[in-house]
């Protein structure tokens, strides 16, 4: 597979604690120098990097992460205000409780809510796939289609499990074209990246897979 197109479909990502604006910065760079989808980053440096990066990648950021379980009315305030500041893309995390609930319209009430506070940019809705049965996957698939997400998403990374290719394969079958795929969480070589594009994932959510093409002087 073609690493431009590899790349192409990669959100070339920093999500540690810890991460620094230099860190950041660095990303930035790297993601302008190799066309990747968007860089995704923290919500307290999204003025910055969009100032910064003036257009040349996209500006992902992160919403209720890594938990979900924050009210509504703070995630829809998340998203506003990560918008304001100029991002280009928002990763939200579905609460997790409400799903072991089954509280399905709240679900798609939060969601729609958070969709309508990204004024018309892509909203991806993170599942945490390790933590929920098929029957959640799929059910929680169709509910976030029905509420206007643009993507599901199997991970935060920061859960107990990641990304895997059989959860991508589950998530394509339930949501068929009316939503994008990403697949997020410890996906770190060339061969997972090809995998879970065949799978049936849209975009990538990683630090390794552009890290890994630099290195081979591609």
């Amino acid at each position: 597979m073609d690493h431009g197109f590899i790349l192409s479909r990669v959100e070339h990502t920093l999500l540690r604690p810890d991460s620094t604006w230099d860190e950041v910065k660095s990303v930035i760079d790297d993601g302008i120098t190799y066309g990747v989808a968007t860089v995704c980053i923290p919500p307290s440096f999204v003025r910055q990097a969009a100032q910064y990066a003036a257009g040349r990648v996209p500006i992902c950021t992160v919403i209720g992460f890594p938990n979900g379980y924050s009210t509504t009315a703070v995630k829809a305030f998340e998203a506003a205000d990560a918008v304001k500041n100029g991002a280009d893309e928002i990763d939200m995390v579905v609460n997790i409780g409400w799903v072991k609930s089954q509280l399905w319209d709240d679900i798609a009430g939060e969601i729609s809510k958070i969709k309508t506070a990204c004024e018309g940019r892509p909203l991806k809705v993170i599942i945490e796939a390790c933590l929920l049965s098929d029957d959640e996957k799929r059910q929680l698939c169709r509910v976030a289609c029905d509420a206007g997400a643009d993507y599901v998403k199997t991970s935060t990374g920061f859960s107990t499990g990641g990304a895997t290719f059989e959860d991508v394969r589950l998530m394509r079958e339930s949501v068929g074209d009316r939503a994008g795929i990403k697949a997020a969480g410890g996906i770190r070589t060339l061969e997972d990246a090809e995998k879970f594009i065949e799978c049936g994932a849209d975009r990538l959510g990683t630090s390794s897979v552009l890290s890994l093409i630099k290195a081979l002087g591609k």
